[in-house]
């Protein structure tokens, strides 16, 4: 009788914590701070891809924050995207707080929840390949998303997500594929879904993922969501022009000399003014690399 009902109990509560195996618990307090403990802060991986947004992360993509994640995504822990989702939404608002990075076009009234406001925030998802979906037997994004969004809503924001981007063209495996190989594998490999960018209008448009390493796809989602709102306001420039010697110049020095870098930063940083958008695009990640923490130095 014993091990029936421990069978049973199971099925409902966790076997172990997620991020360290700690027993009959979801995520100890422990892994908990480690997750969303800290000020998020932002962060830029080297080289960084044009079109890159201001991207927030909460945690570093280690240790007890790398168990959980990818026992949430690859194990099936969905009791898990709960914690996850909370550690989203404070790099959520961490990045709509910041606007020193780029020129917001309208501006923002008040606040709601600890951030600026001028229209919904608006929680758009990168989409998780058709055939991961169904092997895994969900998408781990929307549902951190949808987790964050109603964190968000509970501190008195008006958030909802947006899942609008779709896959255009399959992608090759992004394992073991440097940063310029990705940029290239993911060039065009996203769209805007037919009737997405209405729904995106007048809001603050914040690309979310559950990690980001060279940041090629958060790069490539804000091109398709800026060349959608760009089409559908007829925006001057709004559509992202990415420029081969750019990217190559990045590859090849890594780290250049602060005017090099001001100047590089500027040129994307102007790709982020796009007409229907209530400000500029966002992104925020519940993990990033450690060494894109030691990079941003603002």
């Amino acid at each position: 009788m014993r091990g029936w009902w421990q069978d049973l109990t199971d099925l409902v509560l966790p076997a172990e914590c997620g991020g360290c195996g700690t027993p009959r618990t979801v995520l100890c307090a422990e892994c908990r701070a480690a997750l969303s403990g800290a000020v998020p802060r932002r962060v830029r991986p080297v080289p960084e891809p044009p079109g890159l947004p201001v991207v927030y992360a909460a945690a570093s993509y280690a240790d007890e924050v790398r168990a959980a994640l990818l026992g949430h995504k690859e194990r099936g822990a969905l009791v898990l995207a709960g914690a996850l989702g909370t550690a989203l939404a404070g790099a959520v608002r961490a990045g709509l707080r910041d606007g020193r990075s780029v020129r917001i076009v309208a501006p923002w009234r008040g606040t709601e929840g600890g951030v600026a406001a001028s229209g919904p925030v608006l929680l758009v998802p990168v989409p998780s390949a058709p055939w991961a979906v169904r092997a895994r037997g969900h998408d781990p994004v929307r549902r951190i998303a949808l987790a964050a969004a109603a964190e968000l809503r509970r501190a008195g924001a008006s958030a909802r997500v947006a899942p609008v981007l779709r896959q255009r063209r399959a992608v090759a495996d992004q394992a073991g594929l440097n940063s310029r190989q990705r940029f290239a594998n993911l060039a065009g490999a996203l769209e805007v879904t037919a009737g997405g960018a209405r729904l995106l209008a007048g809001g603050r448009v914040v690309l979310v993922d559950d990690l980001v390493t060279t940041g090629a796809t958060l790069a490539e989602a804000a091109r398709a969501v800026r060349e959608a709102a760009g089409a559908a306001g007829a925006g001057e420039g709004a559509r992202a022009v990415y420029r081969r010697a750019a990217w190559e110049g990045r590859e090849e020095r890594k780290a250049g000399s602060r005017e090099e870098q001001a100047e590089w930063t500027r040129d994307v940083s102007g790709m982020a003014e796009v007409n229907g958008l209530a400000g500029p695009i966002r992104a925020a990640v519940v993990a990033a690399t450690p060494d894109s923490f030691e990079m941003n130095r603002n």
